[in-house]
C-alpha cells in the first residue's frame, strides 16, 4: 500500500491554464503551485497530418475515424440521492485506497449488482 499513496501524493490537480503557457495546479495537501507547461509545442507544430493519423491508428483507446456517431446513445446519469449507510471499516477502506471517486466506485458496484439481480429475474 506505501506505494500506491506515495504515488497517489505526486498527483496534482489542473486548477486553470493560464494565456501565457503556464498552469495552476493543486497538490493532494491542498497547496497551489504555478508551473510552466512541458509540452514540447515546437514538436507539436511539426507534426505532418500522416505522422497524426499514424499515432492515431496505433492509439488502441483512439475512436475509429468511420465511427458512426448517428447510432451512440446518448445517456444522461441519474439523479444523485444523498444517504447516510453504515459500512464494513474495511470495505469503506478499500473504496478509499484508491483515492477521490470511492463514492462513485461503491455506487457502481451496487449498480452492478441491481443488474445482476434484475436480469436473473427476466430470465427466470
Amino acid at each position: 500500500m506505501a506505494v500506491k499513496k506515495k504515488h497517489r501524493d505526486n498527483i496534482v490537480t489542473l486548477v486553470a491554464s493560464l494565456p501565457d503557457g503556464t498552469h495552476i495546479v493543486e497538490h493532494a495537501n491542498g497547496k497551489l503551485e504555478r508551473r510552466k507547461s512541458e509540452t514540447d509545442w515546437a514538436r507539436v507544430d511539426a507534426l505532418t497530418d500522416k505522422d497524426i493519423e499514424e499515432a492515431v491508428g496505433n492509439d488502441p483507446d483512439a475512436v475509429p475515424p468511420d465511427f458512426n456517431w448517428n447510432e451512440a446513445a446518448f445517456v444522461i446519469p441519474p439523479k444523485k440521492k444523498p444517504i447516510s449507510i453504515r459500512v464494513d471499516e474495511d470495505v469503506l477502506d478499500y473504496f478509499k485506497q484508491e483515492g477521490a471517486g470511492y463514492q462513485r466506485r461503491m455506487n457502481a458496484v451496487l449498480r452492478s449488482y441491481m443488474q445482476q439481480k434484475k436480469s436473473k429475474k427476466k430470465r427466470a
